[in-house]
């Protein structure tokens, strides 16, 4: 997406004629306009040239954002310059306001030698002045009739002309001596309201760039955290740079206190590190060699020495920032309600002021009365509060998700998942830590747990499979140290064995001891409570007995069962899906408290079974994989863990950096909110419009000065402003307003029995295989293979027939062709297929 800076825009009928004009070009495939940032992203290949010329015939600027800190759309240029004419501004009013007001209501004085003609001359002058510190309003609102679009600035340039065309044509007639001439002075000179109009709309002008400035404080934030120095090691000298000068593979240093430069990796040193500026969590994190290291990130306590990965905009902190602002200059699809609205406004209005003159003077009022009742409609109405309805509380809410590492990519993204039914879990990395953990440690034989988990860290200290990494971990947690070991060797699909001086130690699957030990029945009744409960028991015998089992399990996620009640609170169905087998699967549904569970699904079927879900509500599929990336662009709400792959997170429309379960609750909770307030916002915007416009019309019979309509106008939008800033307050992780969505005639019951029709039959196909073997003779041969293919984890059951030449197995998990090829070879037959 190419993006521009736009200027000249006012209200949202602005916004829409830069849409329509840029769309129009040749080559541009979609067109986002954002009136909060003033600014514009482009998809397709049109050329920055011709999207330019698109913008400058509909009679405003643009320009391709760069990298010149004049470019930054954050940077509050209009204020300062508001507050400039509204001084001015001021200064003359005081003086028109005090002749006007002041000496003819409340009759304070005035030199005597000034004549109703004089005073009536210098009003004029006074009013002039006013309006040619404001011309901007006539410039622009004038020019957007020219180009068939008026905007609002038309609808204050013709409420002030109107008011001073007819205050002029009163003053000729005073001049004239015109026999009325005293009660058109007092009734029909309207010279402080030609002046006051565009003066109170600037005041309005200034209090919305003031709280515009203040929905993107999260972002200014983000954006100055940016590191400003780095200290580089070359040829053993330490060398101060600028941070933006460090290229990937270069040394740096950080000392404690000091910001890290560019995202990186520890090469020496050790530290904690405090990365609440980009994850929202507040506890430090521990750095050690291998660790992973981000920009703009503190270092805490101890001095590290890192390599540079990632420089730039490449930096997880750049990625946050170009996020957040992306999401700001994308449309929510409630916005549309808006431009639709925004591109016949201001010429209904105009139609609706001329027919209120037309039928005051039919009715038989005055011209002058009639006018002002005209003129209070043009300046009362607001097309400003529409158009910054929406990217108003987009911005915050982003900045507010952005604040607690939760990113939103597109307005779209805020808005889609507060409308959630159903949530859809991965299981691995999403609900549990994707890393098996020792669970279980039943020492047998009268040796002590220690004992146990020593020999059996001697035995897999060599070993690469996750399950000996388990215990590795474990038996390094406790200060226990390995003993020294001869022999090792690994039978693949088995276990492993290796001799610790004079014994001789095994250890692997229930099968695999069975050949050389006698196991109990309290130890085989164990070993299936534990498989029942989605663990893997590791069995270990030293010299044909048998030491003990432990038990390894790929463990929940400390938040992610509370995450799962968070998302049952607010009335949504959490299921999960996931490759692994259903046993295993049940086990971690149970702990996490999931409604429904589908298992032993591949990546596309996931994506099939979003789509199935979808029949029923608006689904939120959260995975952090390469293999989820389908279910993820699938889904209405994707919604990536940040520890996952990049490629799930480029899939993904909202991006967690904490990789919580929590978050994920948090974020669907904000965009409620969120959504909430563009509700409120949009209410406002049209009750305003609704209520007002007759107001000003005198249907209530009240004569509105057309000033006090101004004076409407310009709250108007500062008021959406200020709801929108109401988000910051919102507690995102607080579950005391969570309410239950409404889903009509939707059961998890209905959800279950279709997820039983479609993926059970799939499953069941699955969970068996037939594989071609060649060499099998007789009955030994048969029982020979049938108990080689069972050893395998993956295996629940083999049938073999050397009649059919073939082995019929029904499967427990995922099945590996090469482990069945390599352990059928071994054993002197052959492999078909």
């Amino acid at each position: 997406m190419k993006h521009y800076t736009v200027t000249g825009m006012s209200c949202a009928a602005c916004q829409a004629r830069v849409e329509k004009a840029v769309s129009k070009v040749e080559g541009v495939e979609s067109v986002s306009v954002s009136l909060l940032t003033n600014s514009m992203g482009v998809e397709g290949s049109a050329s920055d040239e011709a999207v330019i010329k698109a913008v400058v015939d509909a009679g405003y600027s643009a320009k391709p954002k760069g990298n010149d800190p004049d470019d930054n759309i954050l940077k509050d240029t209009e204020t300062p310059k508001l507050k400039k004419r509204l001084l001015s501004s001021v200064i003359f009013l005081i003086v028109l306001m005090y002749i006007t007001m002041g000496h003819h209501m409340l009759g304070l004085p005035l030199p005597e030698e000034l004549s109703h003609k004089h005073l009536a001359l210098i009003q004029m002058i006074l009013a002039a002045i006013v309006m040619v510190i404001n011309q901007k309003f006539f410039t622009s609102g004038f020019r957007s009739v020219f180009h068939g679009a008026p905007n609002m600035d038309t609808l204050v340039a013709l409420g002030s002309s109107v008011s001073f065309g007819w205050s002029f044509y009163v003053l000729c007639l005073i001049f004239a001596d015109h026999p009325e001439c005293a009660e058109l002075y007092h009734d029909q000179l309207y010279f402080e309201s030609a002046a006051m109009i565009p003066a109170l709309i600037t005041v309005g002008k200034m209090l919305e760039a003031i709280s515009k400035g203040k929905t993107t404080n999260a972002l200014k934030g983000l954006i100055k955290l940016a590191p400003v120095k780095a200290t580089l090691v070359k040829n053993g000298a330490e060398t101060e740079v600028k941070a933006e000068e460090v290229k990937v593979g270069d040394i740096f240093i950080v000392r404690p206190g000091e910001k890290i430069p560019v995202d990186g990796v520890v090469i020496s040193g050790a530290s904690s590190v405090d990365e609440s500026a980009l994850t929202g969590e507040s506890v430090p994190v521990d750095k050690s060699e291998g660790s992973n290291v981000s920009a703009a990130t503190i270092n805490q306590t101890g001095h590290l020495t890192c390599r540079a990965t990632k420089v730039g905009e490449d930096t997880a902190l750049a990625r946050i920032i170009r996020l957040v602002s992306d999401a700001a200059a994308t449309k929510a699809p409630i916005a549309r309600i808006a431009d639709k609205v925004s591109a016949w406004f201001v010429p209904a209005v105009i139609i609706i002021a001329l027919i209120v003159c037309a039928g005051w003077l039919i009715a038989g009022e005055t011209i002058a009365f009639s006018l002002a009742r005209a003129i209070s409609v043009l300046v009362i109405s607001c097309p400003c509060a529409l158009g910054l309805a929406t990217p108003v509380a987009i911005m915050v809410g982003s900045g507010a998700g952005a604040k607690n590492g939760i990113l939103f990519k597109s307005g779209e993204a805020l808005e889609s998942a507060g409308k959630t039914a159903i949530v859809a879990l991965d299981k691995t990395g999403t609900i549990t830590s994707g890393e098996p953990v020792v669970t279980d440690i039943v020492p047998n034989g009268g040796i002590t747990e220690n004992d146990l988990l020593q020999k059996a860290f001697s035995l897999e200290g060599k070993s690469e499979h996750p399950l000996a990494k388990a215990i590795i971990k474990k038996a390094g947690s406790l200060g226990i140290k390995a003993l020294e070991t001869t022999g090792f060797r690994t039978l693949p699909g088995n276990g492993v064995e290796a001799r610790i001086g004079e014994s001789i130690f095994r250890g692997g699957s229930g099968k695999y001891i069975s050949d050389f030990v006698k196991t109990s029945e309290n130890i085989d009744a164990f070993g299936k409570k534990l498989a029942v409960e989605g663990k893997t028991p590791l069995y270990f015998a030293e010299n044909g007995n048998l030491l003990g089992v432990i038990a390894a399990a790929d463990s929940i996620k400390h938040d992610s069962a509370d995450a799962v009640s968070q998302f049952h609170k607010m009335g949504l169905k959490v299921v999960m899906l996931t490759g692994d087998n259903e046993r295993t699967a049940l086990a971690i549904g149970r702990e996490a408290g999931v409604d429904g569970i589908i298992a032993g699904v591949l990546p596309e079927e996931k994506a099939e079974a979003v789509v199935m879900m979808q029949k029923y509500g608006k689904v939120a599929f959260i995975g952090d994989g390469i293999n989820d990336s389908p279910a993820l662009t699938k889904a209405d709400t994707g919604i990536a863990i940040g520890a996952g792959t990049d490629i799930a997170i480029e899939s993904a429309s909202i991006v967690l950096m904490n990789s919580s379960l929590a978050d994920a609750a948090a974020a669907i909770r904000l965009s409620r909110k969120t959504l909430k307030n563009i509700h409120e916002n949009l209410f406002w915007a049209f009750f305003y419009n609704v209520i007002c416009i007759p107001l000003a019309a005198g249907l209530f019979s009240w004569k509105m000065n057309p000033m006090i309509g101004a004076a409407a106008m310009s709250l108007s939008s500062f008021t959406v402003c200020m709801n929108a800033l109401r988000i910051n307050l919102f507690k995102i992780y607080s579950t005391n307003h969570d309410k239950r969505l409404k889903t009509e005639g939707f059961s998890m019951d209905e959800l279950n029995r279709e997820i039983s029709e479609n993926f059970g039959k799939k499953r069941s196909e699955k969970m068996e295989k037939t594989v071609k073997i060649e060499g099998m003779m007789c009955k030994h041969c048969e029982a020979r293979v049938k108990k080689v293919l069972e050893e395998l984890p993956f295996i629940q059951s083999a049938t073999t027939s050397h009649e059919k030449g073939e082995a019929v197995l029904t499967l427990s998990g995922e099945f590996d062709e090469a482990a069945v090829r390599k352990v059928i070879e071994e054993n002197g037959y052959k492999f078909i297929g």
